[in-house]
């Protein structure tokens, strides 16, 4: 028997504004389930995660929550206020008789000591505070909103790896497609203020949406036909009576009420970039730039050739200098040493992550136009301001609409339609991916692969990069920057080790062994048992690998959850304690492989 769900959210409705939001949502989640909840931006899926986390109440609709299970909600933007440190702050989370220890394991885990004041955090440090609070009390149920935002990639990899290994249930949302991959096993689509629940993670969802979709669309033009043809009776077929057939009547008016009532999946976003005649064959040559700032080497010694139709991703950790290098290539600020020469016919269209430059009380219309007219100039061409918004996913009606009204996703495109308005032929994009919804990722993704010029980069989306790059640059550690061939898996096949966030130093601790005389410093060897592990842990690993493969392989069974919950729940289960084990597995035997590789490198 399947077990009693821990929460339920039944015909939720709820209106903003006059506008249904919500009109038929459903939310359903048993112990240890994954579920993804998925839809465009401004769909409502924040709304709904905000009441099933009681934190709205619906126009309509039951809300139920398991007596005695723990629920811990993580939202888009935590509030700090009243808390003096980040460690407070996620005590304050803690009930009693949780392990208080563990509040200060998180934020250590995630490169914060807990003295920072939340006042001077920036954004990744926020969020990294704020998933630190809700992981501290290990809920029986978590929902998480975009809790990838902000964060650079060592931290959202060691997120996946954290709630794999965990045993209470997830309810996600996020735009990042690989950690939804990693992690959802059900699938729930708010799609037009209704919701499907879809027995699949996410890697299948959109193969399965484009199927629904499409059936869809054939019953509507089914529909469509039989209205036309009950017209043309109406019209033409009693001509010779005068009473007509009442019950056929009245059978038209119910097809032309359902016509009335269907609503249309939004439309796709039609996001081009303006282009500028073309650039030289050579777009920017930088030769041994260095860049300190406070005595830390931000930038030493790099060199490198961007050609006319390169596509350049930076990643890295949060604070490792992507943004000051991306700045130095395209010429906004100075090197302390070295030289950039950007080529000829260079035209730079440039997006900004941060988002705030944009100011509140504008509307829409004038975020677009910069307030001179309802024109406005797109790649030398004039475009009325609504045509240009509805590219955008825009609708007329929310022309006048203040941005601060706006969602993140919302102003995320308003920037995107801002900087490919300016004809260009180098785009240069910092965070580009965040807050967007999948199917404007998408879109936006077309929109680079068919840009004839050349676009640097900067992500945290492993996805997004694999699908839009050609070539990655990494910090490699005291300024040191690598140029890697292809996208950001093929970084880590040629690197042999992931990116890497540098930890703060552990406080020295006096003990008998510091006080003592410093040991004559012999070779480096490999113990008995590291060389061991270095030779049957890549055998576990294929091991667990081929696990992973039957557990998922039965999980693809469509069929299975209906006929066989038992073995579902316990073969997914199973599934994610495999993933975690290989996870740890891999990451013992990369230390191991980085230590032989040290000690070779330093014998004679």
């Amino acid at each position: 028997m399947a077990a009693p769900p821990l929460i339920q959210l039944r015909d939720i409705a709820l209106t903003f504004g006059g506008t249904p939001l919500l009109t038929a949502a459903d939310l359903s989640v048993s112990p240890g389930e994954r579920v993804c909840l998925v839809g465009r931006n401004g769909s409502g899926k924040s709304t709904l995660l905000k009441i099933a986390a009681g934190l709205i109440e619906p126009d309509r609709g039951t809300r139920f929550l398991q007596p005695g299970a723990t629920l811990r909600y993580l939202p888009q933007e935590p509030d700090f206020e009243g808390f003096a440190t980040t460690l407070s702050y996620v005590e304050a989370g803690l009930a009693p008789g949780d392990d208080r220890y563990q509040a200060r394991y998180l934020l250590e885990q995630l490169g914060l000591d807990g003295d920072e004041h939340p006042a001077r955090l920036s954004g990744g440090e926020a969020r990294r505070a704020a998933i630190a609070r809700t992981l501290a009390p290990s809920p029986d149920i978590l929902l998480l909103d975009e809790p990838t935002n902000h964060l650079d990639l060592p931290a959202i990899e060691w997120l996946e790896r954290d709630l794999a290994a965990r045993r209470c249930a997830l309810v996600l949302i996020s735009h990042d497609r690989r950690f939804l991959e990693t992690l959802s096993r059900i699938t729930v689509w708010l799609d037009r203020g209704t919701t499907r629940r879809l027995e699949l993670g996410f890697g299948q969802f959109e193969a399965r949406r484009d199927e629904i979709l499409a059936e869809e669309e054939r019953e509507q033009h089914k529909l469509d036909r039989k209205i036309a043809a009950e017209e043309h009776w109406v019209r033409y077929g009693v001509t010779a009576r005068r009473k007509r057939n009442v019950r056929r009547m009245a059978q038209l008016q119910a097809l032309r009420e359902t016509r009335r009532s269907f609503r249309a999946a939004g439309g796709k976003a039609e996001i081009a970039a303006a282009e500028a005649d073309r650039s030289g064959a050579l777009v920017i040559e930088a030769k041994r730039i260095s860049k300190t700032f406070d005595g830390r080497p931000i930038v030493t010694d790099f060199s490198t050739r961007i050609l006319r139709g390169d596509r350049i991703g930076i990643v890295g950790p949060n604070g490792s200098g992507k943004t000051t290098l991306l700045g130095l290539l395209t010429a906004t600020s100075k090197p302390d040493s070295g030289t950039v020469r950007i080529g000829a016919n260079v035209w730079i269209a440039a997006l900004d992550q941060d988002r705030d430059s944009l100011n509140p009380d504008w509307t829409l219309t004038e975020a677009l136009t910069g307030g001179r007219s309802d024109t406005v100039s797109v790649g030398g061409q004039t475009r009325h301001v609504v045509s240009y918004m509805k590219d955008f996913l825009f609708t007329p009606e929310q022309a006048r609409t203040p941005l601060r009204a706006l969602s993140g996703g919302e102003r995320g495109r308003i920037m995107l339609a801002r900087a490919f308005a300016k004809p260009s032929n180098l785009l240069v994009l910092d965070e580009p991916t965040n807050d967007l919804d999948l199917e404007t990722l998408d879109v936006l993704e077309e929109a680079i692969a068919d840009y004839d010029g050349t676009v640097i980069l900067i992500s945290h989306d492993r996805d997004f990069l694999d699908r839009v790059v050609n070539a990655v640059i990494v910090p490699e550690g005291e300024g040191r920057w690598t140029d890697y061939a292809g996208g950001y898996s093929d970084m880590l096949v040629q690197r042999g080790a992931d990116v890497v966030a540098k930890r703060r130093p552990e406080p020295a601790k006096e003990s008998a062994a510091a006080k003592a005389p410093p040991a004559i410093p012999g070779k480096r060897r490999l113990s008995f048992n590291e060389k061991y592990a270095l030779e049957n842990l890549p055998k576990q690993i294929a091991v667990l690998e081929a696990q992973i493969r039957t557990l998922q392989a039965t999980l693809d069974d469509p069929a299975l959850f209906a006929r066989d919950r038992r073995s579902f729940d316990a073969t997914s289960q199973a599934l994610v304690q495999a993933q975690a084990e290989l996870a740890e597995t891999e990451e013992k035997w990369l230390s191991l492989e980085i230590l032989r590789e040290e000690i070779e490198s330093a014998q004679p």
